[in-house]
């Protein structure tokens, strides 16, 4: 089931959808301003059983707030989602000319990094999977301590996609759902089945040598 919480931050505006499901969370922070990473954290959570957790922007110009600053303690939405899943895949998107087939991943579970970059160069080929941190810009990386990403028992990856790993439909106007490509949902679903199945860390970590305020979202 999934239930909706208006929430303001930073004097913006937004509506967080939060399904309960397994300890595996999707998150999409900015799915007003990236487009693709609700449908394709929805979609995932569906064919898993995974939980996920939304931030919509339902009025006005979408507003991208840093990662970091999305985590604010009177999102009762938030708070749930933190609490009960154990490691986050939160979706984000970029836009980076250099690399626009690259597919990068970061946050402080590099263990779980891998499983994604493994599953993503199975499924989803034609997209170079980057897990390299030294390879990832440093303001893709996740790796900020209040990132919502690193703030559950195992931490999570933070998934950041170029736009045709995001949607078939570039351009789109405002209000069409976007179309995620079926391989890259098929390599995430693959990823969280993989994660679920694994037993637990006793620990995580944490950020490690970028994990400062300054080291990007």
């Amino acid at each position: 089931m999934t239930r909706g919480e208006r929430v303001v931050i930073e004097g913006a505006e937004f509506t967080a959808f939060l399904t309960s499901g397994s300890g595996i969370g999707l998150l999409a922070l900015h799915a007003g301003t990236e487009g693709g990473t609700a449908e394709l954290a929805e979609e995932v959570a569906a064919r898993t059983g995974a939980s996920a957790l939304v931030f919509a922007q339902p009025a006005g110009d979408p507003v991208h707030l840093p990662s970091h600053r999305m985590a604010v303690d009177h999102c009762a939405a938030l708070r749930e989602f933190l609490a009960s899943v154990t490691v986050v895949v939160s979706l984000h998107g970029h836009l980076r000319r250099e690399t626009p087939r690259a597919v990068f991943l970061g946050g402080a579970n590099r263990e779980a990094a891998r499983v994604l970059g493994h599953e993503l160069t199975v499924h989803a080929p034609d997209f170079e999977a980057v897990t390299d941190l030294d390879a990832i810009p440093a303001g893709l990386r996740g790796l900020h301590p209040r990132n919502p990403v690193n703030l559950t028992a195992d931490a999570g990856v933070q998934v950041e996609l170029p736009l045709g790993a995001r949607t078939l439909r570039p351009g789109r106007v405002r209000g069409v759902p976007d179309l995620p490509p079926p391989s890259v949902t098929a390599a995430l679903t693959a990823a969280v089945e993989r994660l679920a199945a694994r037993p637990p860390s006793p620990a995580h970590p944490g950020p490690g040598r970028d994990g400062t305020p300054g080291s990007g979202r």
